[in-house]
């Protein structure tokens, strides 16, 4: 037997792991039900968020069976949420139906035999509560079509057996993980293939908070007037389609499309064109909805939405930082078209990428260090917007509001802006240390790094750019590929390389080099050796090439966890490691 007071269905997705989440910090003991084999990653993203899941219970189940599939016996129920769908475009019929329809009726059914019971909270689509919103024939698309048979049929349940039903309409939810529907449109505009937006000047497409959602949610039960009633949950204040979006291209430092195609044209187009399954185009309308009555709900439990364009940034720099959910979700994000990750304002070690890769290839060594890291995208490459000015006035700007004095990390093409820092400001910074600095090492190898790029921008797998690199295969190179497809970054990437390789540049750099007054160390692997005449010592990391960092990581944190000073001239010598 469970003892539970709350019982979240689906509570593995993106709406349900919320809710959970919401429920447990709010008190109650919670039974999470979730698809087979979906245990462990809500579990994982619970104790990510620093959820304490002392009175969490996860149970398998499978809605679509009469018995929900329920191995255990839960008692004491008061609140059941239903956040179980197919959200998918292009569904078959039968599978929308199963889930979306039949499960929905199933857990209706089961709370109407928990004698405890105190209130059925269903979620379901936001476009389901206007006039023609949402298709209802099957063959115009099975998720729509699902979603208003499955509305229809609860409440008609409901009324018949008395059961205290509550119907939640959030529009398309926003934050971290959220890769459907309007997410689309905002990865297609960051990688350049958003020649026009859907629909007209007046376009709706309404959003709002997931954690709004979810405090909105764990709140109905308690306000007896909600039962049978429903609420339409989005933000008045989001903008039309078109500033929508402009507010993210400009966040995002990247052109807004400006061209609309009327959503007619688009029916008519073949999909092959488009590349848009036709169920989509039912949310591009311009329909404004009533959200008095759940605004007033929202009042009485004192939240509120966050502000809009802040919700539309935050969560637009998640879809960067995962490349449309490929990768892990992070904190990094923009900040004046800069791309950083880390601690801005106290960290040990602020850490400058090298090409073709960005500040991702850190991350190896960022995960072995022993105190909080700064690091960022240098300006246009990357995913950093390209400046007019020089790469040393933009590291003034990224250490602005750094108050501790880091020990600054440069590797490659990042050494120069790093010199010239550390010549400007001796006193912001503890140490520096230059990784493979391109400036003392052979000229050639840099035109060879050149031709790489170029390879990339006619789509060199990302396995043979490895390869060609000397590095292994990771997620810092899939990181770079993906940054280098995006128009103009492989073009400004053979830019920097070729005025860096400049020699009247490298000559400049080493004679700024010998009038620093901080402490610094250069590092550099055996199979891409200092060649310029230095009279300063140099660590060399035995069996790698120009991507220590990517190499061998363990040893890079070491060095840069208990490494020295070499301020002054010596004899040259050079240590070996690895």
């Amino acid at each position: 037997m469970v003892d539970t007071d709350s019982i979240v269905f689906g509570a593995a997705g993106f709406i349900g792991r919320s809710l959970v989440a919401e429920l447990l910090r709010d008190g109650h003991t919670v039974t999470a039900a979730v698809r087979a084999g979906s245990q462990e990653r809500l579990r994982t993203w619970l104790t990510g968020q620093g959820v304490d899941q002392g009175e969490l219970t996860i149970v398998d189940t499978d809605i679509a069976e009469s018995d929900l599939a329920l191995r255990s016996t839960i008692g004491g129920v008061r609140d059941v949420y239903n956040a179980a769908a197919l959200m998918k475009f292009g569904l078959e019929p039968d599978a929308a139906r199963r889930v979306n329809v039949t499960g929905a009726l199933n857990v209706l059914t089961w709370a109407s035999r928990q004698p405890e019971l105190r209130r059925v909270v269903h979620i379901t689509a936001y476009r389901a509560t206007v006039e023609g919103g949402l298709e209802r024939d099957y063959r115009n698309g099975a998720y729509g079509a699902s979603k208003l048979e499955a509305d229809a049929a609860l409440r008609e349940l409901a009324a018949a057996q008395r059961i205290p039903l509550t119907i939640a309409n959030p529009s398309s939810v926003l934050g971290p993980g959220q890769y459907f529907g309007l997410a689309e449109v905002v990865d297609n505009l960051w990688n350049g293939k958003l020649p026009a937006l859907p629909g007209r000047s007046d376009t709706f497409i309404p959003v709002v908070d997931v954690d709004y959602v979810a405090r909105f949610l764990v709140g109905l039960p308690t306000l007896p007037d909600t039962v049978g009633r429903a609420y339409t949950l989005l933000d008045p204040a989001t903008p039309d389609l078109p500033d929508l979006i402009r507010l993210i291209a400009d966040h995002l430092h990247v052109p807004a499309p400006r061209f609309s195609v009327p959503v007619s044209l688009l029916r008519a187009l073949p999909r092959a064109l488009t590349k848009a399954d036709p169920e989509t185009l039912m949310f591009i309308a311009s329909d404004r909805y009533d959200t008095t009555a759940a605004d007033d709900v929202a009042r009485r439990l004192g939240i509120a939405h966050p502000p809009v364009g802040e919700l539309l940034r935050g969560w637009t720099d998640g879809i960067v930082a995962t490349r449309y959910g490929a990768a892990p979700e992070s904190a990094a994000g923009f900040s004046n078209g800069t791309w950083v990750s880390g601690d801005t304002s106290t960290p040990k070690y602020v850490l400058l990428h090298g090409l073709p890769i960005d500040s991702d290839g850190w991350n190896d060594v960022v995960s072995r260090l022993d105190a909080p890291v700064l690091a960022a995208d240098l300006p246009g490459v990357g995913r950093s917007a390209a400046r007019p000015d020089s790469m040393v006035d933009w590291l003034d700007e990224l250490l602005a509001t750094v108050r501790t004095r880091p020990v600054l990390v440069a590797h490659s093409l990042g050494t120069e802006p790093a010199v010239r820092y550390a010549l400007r400001h001796p006193d912001r910074i503890s140490r520096l240390v230059l990784i493979s600095p391109a400036f003392l090492q052979s000229r050639a190898s840099w035109l060879t790094r050149s031709r790489i790029i170029a390879e990339v921008m006619k789509r060199l797998p990302v396995a043979k750019l490895a390869e060609q690199l000397g590095v292994p295969n990771s997620p810092a190179i899939e990181s770079a590929a993906a940054n280098l497809r995006r128009p103009g970054v492989a073009r400004r990437t053979v830019a920097a390389l070729a005025a860096a390789s400049a020699p009247k540049n490298r000559t400049a750099l080493a004679a700024e080099l010998a009038q620093l007054r901080v402490p610094f160390e250069i590092i550099a692997g055996s199979d891409d050796p200092v060649t310029t005449p230095t009279t300063y010592p140099v660590t060399i990391i035995e069996g790698t090439g120009h991507y220590p960092q990517l190499t061998h990581p363990e040893i890079v944190a070491g060095l840069l966890i208990g490494g020295g000073s070499r301020t002054a001239p010596s004899e040259g010598a050079a240590t070996t490691v690895g």
